[in-house]
C-alpha cells in the first residue's frame, strides 16, 4: 500500500472497503460538519452502509471513473478527497473533499486536493477539473480559490439538501492554467 506525505503528520492514503469501520467511526466524528453541506454523512450510518460507499468507489476506480482517499493525521483518519466523477475520454473530472472538525484548519484538504489534480492533469491528461461547492460552504470555496481555480457560475438552487435548495457554485481549473501555476509547460 502507498502513502503520500502531505506534512505535518498527515497522509493521503487509499479508502478502500477494509477500513469501513474506521470510516465509520471517522464519518461519526465529522457527521455534523460533514451534513451541513453534503450528503456523504447521510450516506454512511453503519458499517454496511460505510463499506458499500467505499466499494461504490472500489468499483469506480476498476473502471476508472472515480476514486476516494483518506486524509490520515497522526495515523487517524480526518477526512478525505475523491474524485467524485473521472472521465478521461473527455478530459474532465470533479474532486471534492470532506474533513471533520478536529482537522480543520490545517490546509489538509488544499494540499490533497493538489496531489489530486496534479495526478490528474500530468499522469491521466486529464483537461478540467471542477469543484462544485454550496454557496453556504465558504470553507470549501476558499479551497477552491487558494487551489487557484475559477468561479463559473451558479447553479441557482439546484441541489435540495434537509428540505432547502441550495444554490451550486462550479469551480475549475484547466490543465494548462494548473501547469502555468505549478511552473511547469507539461
Amino acid at each position: 500500500m502507498f502513502a503520500i506525505p502531505l506534512g505535518d503528520g498527515a497522509e493521503l492514503r487509499p479508502l478502500e472497503p477494509w477500513r469501513a469501520e474506521e470510516f465509520l467511526a471517522h464519518m461519526d466524528r465529522a457527521r455534523d460538519l460533514v451534513d451541513e453541506h453534503i450528503k456523504l454523512a447521510a450516506a454512511v450510518t453503519d458499517p454496511v452502509s460505510a463499506r458499500a460507499l467505499l466499494t461504490s468507489y472500489a468499483e469506480k476506480q476498476a473502471a476508472d471513473s472515480g476514486r476516494i482517499y483518506g486524509i490520515w493525521l497522526d495515523s487517524t483518519l480526518v477526512g478525505g478527497v475523491l474524485f467524485r466523477i473521472f472521465d478521461a475520454a473527455t478530459g474532465n473530472c470533479e474532486v471534492g473533499c470532506w474533513l471533520e472538525p478536529a482537522a480543520t484548519g490545517r490546509g489538509l484538504v488544499t494540499r490533497a486536493s493538489r496531489v489530486l489534480i496534479d495526478w490528474a492533469v500530468e499522469e491521466r491528461g486529464i483537461h478540467r477539473v471542477e469543484w462544485r461547492v454550496s454557496s453556504a460552504n465558504t470553507a470549501s470555496i476558499k479551497v477552491a480559490q487558494r487551489l487557484g481555480m475559477t468561479r463559473d457560475g451558479v447553479l441557482r438552487e439546484s441541489s435540495p439538501h434537509h428540505g432547502v435548495r441550495q444554490n451550486t457554485e462550479i469551480w475549475s481549473v484547466l490543465a494548462s492554467e494548473w501547469r502555468e501555476r505549478a511552473g511547469t509547460s507539461g
